[in-house]
């Protein structure tokens, strides 16, 4: 088994918690690797990241669901199963404490654990591919202008394409499931059950009240284009520019793979969470 492992970036701090985490693996026989930023940062010798990827079974992120969410995008042509441990707040998606990292690796050589299988974006700007975990913005460049995007749907499996708005606002959210309580979730958006297959489509602050969040099958792909200079925002983490050009968006060919708890229940994140069935 070889584990290549990445840290939330400027946390220094971390540098106890991996030492304990690579302590873990090595008592079950296995290689870890340390990405080369992750190390310089802790004062340690690394891989680089590609490298790593290539030669690891599987990746870990040290940090919150922002630093799962950066490595599912850095890594998904390798398509390498993902585990997070948390030290981080929320935790949606790193649900292994750090109370829990020896049980969960002892477990996770027994193969107690499950591997979940979430839906990633793809979108085409220019002929080049990019990648998204949780969702794409479409959002103006200034704050004193507004976007104008028009959005044709495409059937994928009939090739049928047909004009399905024009969003005149702030910007679009395109969100998948997973992604579903991030932005999506502040801007109106629907929360969706993360192993759904399907797009979400929030505007964000539109001229019109009739435009509301739409919720599509995955085998639509999306054509967005717009006359004014866009900017692409990919998990908030990322930008591209779209000036003049169309944006071809779909659901990508491979899934991210989280390795969770056997018992993990996302109802009961749900609640923790967002503290629903508080009076």
């Amino acid at each position: 088994m070889r584990v290549g492992v990445v840290l939330r970036p400027s946390s220094p701090d971390l540098l106890d918690l991996f030492l304990r985490v690579k302590h873990e693996f090595q008592k079950h026989g296995a290689k870890v690797y340390l990405d080369t930023n992750s190390a310089k940062m802790i004062g340690l010798i690394g891989i680089e990241f590609d490298r790593m990827c290539e030669k690891c079974d599987i990746l870990v992120s040290i940090g919150g669901d922002g630093t799962l969410i950066s490595l599912a995008r850095r890594s998904y042509k390798y398509n390498k199963p993902i585990m997070g441990i948390n030290a981080g707040n929320l935790g949606f998606l790193t649900d292994v404490t750090v109370d829990e990292i020896e049980s969960f690796i002892d477990n996770f050589f027994k193969k107690e654990y499950r591997i979940d299988k979430r839906i990633m974006l793809r979108v085409e700007v220019g002929g080049r591919k990019y990648y998204a975990f949780n969702d794409i913005v479409f959002s103006k460049e200034t704050i004193s202008s507004m976007v104008d995007l028009k959005v044709d749907v495409e059937n994928i499996n009939e090739k049928e394409r047909s004009w399905l708005n024009t969003y005149y606002g702030d910007g679009l959210i395109i969100s998948t499931p997973t992604g579903s309580t991030a932005y999506n979730l502040s801007a109106g958006g629907p929360v969706v059950f993360p192993l759904t297959k399907s797009l979400i489509l929030t505007p964000l602050c539109p001229h019109s009240l009739t435009q509301r969040p739409l919720v599509l099958p995955s085998d639509f792909k999306l054509i967005i284009e717009s006359k004014a200079k866009v900017e692409i925002i990919l998990d908030g983490q990322e930008i591209v520019h779209l000036y003049g050009q169309k944006a071809k968006l779909k659901i990508a060919s491979k899934p991210a793979k989280l390795i969770h708890r056997v018992q993990r229940n996302y109802f009961d994140v749900l609640r923790e969470k967002l503290n629903w069935g508080e009076r």
